[in-house]
Formats: C-alpha cells, sequence, structure tokens
C-alpha cells in the first residue's frame, strides 16, 4: 500500500446509507426480539480510487464487503489479503485494528453493508466467523445483489418500523447468499441434479417398498457408494433415513387424518412388524405413534370445545 494513499470523500455513483445510532436505540429498547442484528450502514462504491479505511480500535459491527471489479486488499490480525472479482470477505466485530483498501491501478468495486447487535459475538462464533478466514470465491452472485437492492431501497424509504424490519430479515438472506452460495445461485441443471430428483420421486412412490441403497443406486447404473455420496451431499442426509423420513412423515399424515389402526398404517409402509414400526416412529419422531394419536386427539376434542 502506497503511503500516498488516502480515502477519498465520495465516489461517483456511490450509494451509502447511515442509519442513525438514535433511531436504533429508540426500536432497541422496545422492540429487541425484532432486532438481534441489525444494519448500521449500507453502501456501493464503483470504482472506488483511493479508497482506505482504517480502524485501529477495531469495529462493533461486522463488515460485508462484496467485490465485483477491481481489486483491493484487508489486514486483519497483522495478516494481509488481496481480494478479488467475485470474492468477499467478511470482518467480525472487533477490538483489534483492521484496514481495507483498493488497489491503486485497479480499484474496486464494492457492495458492502455493516451489522451488529447483543448477539453478534455468539452469531459469529455459531458460524464460525473468523477474521483468518480470508477472502472467498464464489460465483458471480446476482441473488444478493438483488437482496441487497431490496434492503437499500426499504432503508431509502424512511426508518418507519415496518421499514426497518423488513431491510433486517432481507439480512438473514442476504448473509445467506453468501455463506450458502451453493443454496442460492442458480446454475443449469445437471446429472447429478437429475439422479437425486429421481430417486426422491421413487422413493415417494414407493413409500410401501423395502428399498435398500443398492436399489437405488442400481437404477442409476452407480456404485453403491458414489450413489450414497452424492445423495448425502444433496440432501445432507443418507438415502436410507431420508426414504424412512418419508415413511414417518405419511405415517403421521395416516395418523392424524383417519386415525389408522398403528397395524395397518405399518403394513400401508412395508412394515410388517407394527412393533417395529412403533419403534422406528418413536426414534423418528420423538413419540410413539400411540402418542402422537393421543395428542392430535386431544387437539381435535379441544377444537370441538372452543
Amino acid at each position: 500500500m502506497s503511503n500516498s494513499i488516502k480515502r477519498r470523500k465520495g465516489f461517483e455513483g456511490e450509494k451509502l446509507i447511515t442509519i442513525p445510532p438514535k433511531i436504533w436505540k429508540g426500536y432497541l429498547s422496545r422492540h429487541p426480539s425484532l432486532f438481534n442484528i441489525y444494519i448500521t450502514h449500507i453502501g456501493y462504491f464503483p470504482k472506488a480510487s483511493y479508497h482506505y479505511r482504517e480502524r485501529r480500535t477495531g469495529c462493533d459491527d461486522n463488515i460485508l464487503i462484496y467485490c465485483l471489479q477491481g481489486k483491493g486488499y484487508y489486514v486483519a490480525d497483522n495478516k494481509r489479503f488481496e481480494v478479488k472479482p467475485n470474492q468477499y470477505f467478511l470482518l467480525p466485530a472487533t477490538d483489534e485494528c483492521t484496514r481495507y483498501w483498493a488497489d491503486v491501478k485497479d480499484p474496486w468495486t464494492i457492495y458492502w453493508i455493516h451489522f451488529t447487535g447483543t448477539v453478534i459475538q455468539n452469531f459469529n462464533d455459531s458460524l464460525n466467523i473468523n477474521v483468518m478466514k480470508g477472502p472467498v470465491q464464489i460465483p458471480f452472485n446476482v441473488k444478493a445483489l438483488d437482496i441487497w437492492d431490496k434492503i437499500y431501497q426499504s432503508l431509502e424509504m424512511g426508518y418507519s418500523i415496518e421499514n426497518l424490519c423488513n431491510a433486517n430479515f432481507c439480512l438473514y438472506h442476504l448473509l445467506a447468499a453468501f455463506l450458502f452460495p451453493d443454496k442460492h445461485i442458480e446454475a443449469e441443471k445437471n446429472e447429478q441434479e437429475d439422479v437425486i430428483k429421481n430417486s426422491i420421486i421413487n422413493m415417494k412412490e414407493s413409500l410401501d417398498a423395502k428399498l435398500t441403497v443398492e436399489d437405488m443406486a442400481l437404477r442409476h447404473h452407480l456404485s453403491t457408494s458414489h450413489f450414497s455420496m452424492m445423495f448425502r451431499k444433496s440432501t445432507g442426509m443418507p438415502p436410507i433415513d431420508y426414504f424412512i423420513h418419508l415413511k414417518m412423515q405419511k405415517a403421521c399424515q395416516l395418523l392424524y387424518a383417519n386415525g389408522s389402526k398403528i397395524k395397518d398404517v405399518a403394513q400401508e409402509l412395508g412394515y410388517e412388524d407394527p412393533y417395529y414400526f412403533s419403534r422406528l416412529f418413536k426414534k423418528f419422531m420423538g413419540l410413539s405413534p400411540e402418542q402422537y394419536k393421543m395428542s392430535n386427539n386431544k387437539r381435535v376434542e379441544e377444537l370441538k370445545i372452543a
């Protein structure tokens, strides 16, 4: 970083909103549960020549910066990182010195947002947000930019509780678009997605059957281990657990809708032994089929009384 670099006061085409602390003070005292984390600043700096920010005593906010074009740098915990296009970094609230700046020859274009709250430390710990993670490379995040626009437009309309709630609820969606991009960035369907989709359709159509992982993999001419890895990566669950989960959902529907006998429900879902079915139901649902029936019957009676 050249010693001649100084932060300019503004950038042509920039957008910037700072929510006055006194606004938050009032809302936080009246509605603390609505704003466990909340936005303090939001901005967009295009081709931000000479952009430089140093925070010698740290910052009470988390700072998310998404680099769209150009490049820049930041220093945290005495380590320097380079930020390139389609990379973002998230600096957690800290009392340590941090600084970030645009490259001299190819200054970055960035979207950024500050947010904080009474639970910010726990929030960061839970998501493992730390200064040493470094910049994260992602595909062009059009979803996040659309959410950013919605937040900015909401705050432009003023600081009513409706506008602030809308902006802050969108904040969670914005963070998710960066922290879990594969869940939000649209991509063309590929063969793996088709395999998982077709497998789930087959499961739903075969709830009375005794499918095995080998059966599922064979349908797609895959090895059992490869199919299991693909399925778990896509759904977060092993294939058999997912299949049993679908069976238990159907069991709940049958028990709730018409009060079917437990042995009849077990047979309809391919379980010859109703006791085994009951043990499985309790394992997945946290209560036995009989308890589930009784709890629903009780709710029905309460509704009749009401």
